[in-house]
């Protein structure tokens, strides 16, 4: 039953991304909101409501002695899940010629924020979100300074400035001390901060339409590059995760949680990221679409193994 119960919430949250892409891509065919038109919010996206989404993820994190142990460790799993990760992608894809940045990025990246914090929500509870909370942090670490790097066609090396001037690292350079001090920002400053990291989502989907709406949709199913990527994001990741966390003792909320981020489908910022820095929206749109697809069985298998051996 309880396998039941979590194939519906994956559903749900999968059907809900759905519906705002439908939207988008109706929106492109009838030249209302296009696919040009959308490239321009991309900006807007990026620079403005990255950040105050990254921000304000740490103001609703309550920050508590007895538990910044267990944030803390919640923070090193995901982060040592997404170091292992970086590196499994490295040598891959190399027959993917110019698409291969995409297809590592996607391999690496889940969809923490919208589909792993409710899922989250969903099984584990308050304490899930908290340790969510601290998935959704390293994401954006990672995202915003390796993830730039993979996409980056002109970043050659490592460059300093851009590890720290992008608004992933900003966001965090902010948000980081707020939680560590326990700072609650006035309403006039918190809650425009929490409206502008609203529009997150839908706006991030709209613009998901409308690529999809200039792409063969049916391609999405023929590429094998997005067969081996659902592969290692969906399953195999997930599992081995899975299986050394609960060697190494790890049970619980925790195990649980780390379960549910890890085997989120590809992030949905990988479109995002591709139209930032000149990579092919349509191939970004095509595996992340299918993966999310793939994931409402695949979430549910992963999460229930993980609620049985914690």
């Amino acid at each position: 039953m309880e396998f039941f119960n979590y194939m519906a919430a994956a559903f749900g949250q999968v059907a809900i991304l759905a519906v705002l892409v439908i939207v988008g891509f109706i929106c492109d065919k009838t030249k209302l909101y296009t696919q040009s038109v959308s490239r321009s919010c991309n900006d807007l996206l990026f620079y403005i409501i990255t950040p105050a989404v990254i921000i304000d993820s740490f103001l609703n994190v309550k920050f508590e002695q007895e538990s910044a142990l267990s944030f803390l460790a919640a923070f090193l799993i995901f982060g040592v899940f997404h170091g292992a990760a970086a590196l499994l992608v490295r040598p891959l894809y190399k027959k993917a010629g110019e698409h291969r940045a995409i297809f590592r990025y996607a391999t690496m990246f889940g969809n923490v924020g919208y589909m792993g914090l409710p899922l989250a929500k969903a099984v584990a509870g308050d304490l899930g979100v908290f340790y969510a909370s601290a998935g959704v942090a390293v994401f954006n670490i990672f995202a915003f300074t390796y993830g730039i790097r993979l996409m980056d066609r002109e970043q050659a090396g490592f460059q300093l400035k851009k590890l720290l001037l992008n608004p992933g690292s900003i966001g965090i350079i902010i948000g980081i001390p707020l939680f560590l001090l326990r700072v609650e920002l006035p309403a006039l400053l918190a809650t425009p901060i929490t409206y502008l990291g609203s529009l997150n989502t839908p706006l991030a989907m709209l613009m998901f339409g409308t690529y999809l709406a200039n792409t063969d949709l049916l391609g999405m199913f023929r590429k094998k590059e997005n067969y081996f990527v659902a592969l290692l994001k969906l399953l195999v990741m997930p599992l081995c995760t899975l299986g050394i966390l609960w060697l190494v003792g790890v049970r619980g909320t925790l195990l649980l949680t780390a379960v549910v981020l890890c085997s989120a489908p590809t992030a949905n910022n990988t479109v995002m990221f591709a139209a930032k820095y000149g990579q092919d929206t349509g191939v970004a749109s095509k595996v992340s679409g299918f993966t999310s697809v793939l994931s409402v069985i695949t979430m549910p298998i992963c999460i229930a193994l993980a609620d049985l051996l914690g």
